[in-house]
């Protein structure tokens, strides 16, 4: 599997608006928007000109895949949140999955300087909870009717890794080195 991160561009944002309005995408998500090219557009300028978020467009074997992402960069508390998910069904894998988070940790860790890092997972995203469990994220906690889509309340589980347990974790975990892309 050859994995690759790339800013994102124009020519990204049509297929970023498939996949976001998908219901397979948005029912994990804390929100379901409906967006237009128009509203991309500047959704795209402004993660440009951020200091406090980075985005790429996942890219598996030359095909674009899925969008990670850091935000709410606080250099001062040196923490983050972060969030990612797989529009195109046929490329999602475990191993992709775990090696994104892993690779992610490390860019956060190693290259941002950063001691936390933390993201909401929908408490019912069981599979996803697991998942960044496995990674080497703890949950924190679990804040009741955090989220309300569709006038339904949503419990939401806060999850972390500090900079030190990711330290301790990474020798035992063998995964292919992703590179970040760093220009904007």
């Amino acid at each position: 599997m050859n994995v690759k991160l790339r800013r994102i561009n124009e020519d990204d944002l049509e297929r970023i608006i498939k996949w976001r309005m998908d219901t397979d995408i948005t029912k994990w998500m804390n929100t379901d928007p409906t967006l237009t090219i128009k509203t991309q557009k500047e959704w795209l300028k402004n993660i440009q000109n951020s200091q406090t978020v980075e985005y790429w467009m996942i890219v598996v074997n030359n095909q674009p895949a899925g969008i990670i992402n850091i935000t709410d960069i606080d250099k001062i508390k040196k923490e983050s949140s972060w969030g990612y998910y797989i529009g195109e069904k046929s490329l999602r894998s475990l191993q992709l999955a775990m090696y994104l988070e892993w690779n992610l940790y490390d860019y956060v860790f190693d290259v941002l300087k950063l001691k936390r890092l933390y993201n909401e997972v929908l408490s019912l995203n069981e599979g996803v909870i697991k998942l960044h469990q496995l990674c080497g994220s703890k949950v924190e906690k679990v804040i009741k009717n955090h989220v309300i889509k569709n006038n339904i309340e949503y419990d939401v589980t806060i999850m972390s890794i500090i900079d030190t347990v990711w330290k301790e974790l990474r020798s035992s975990k063998k995964y292919d080195f992703i590179k970040f892309e760093m220009e904007r």
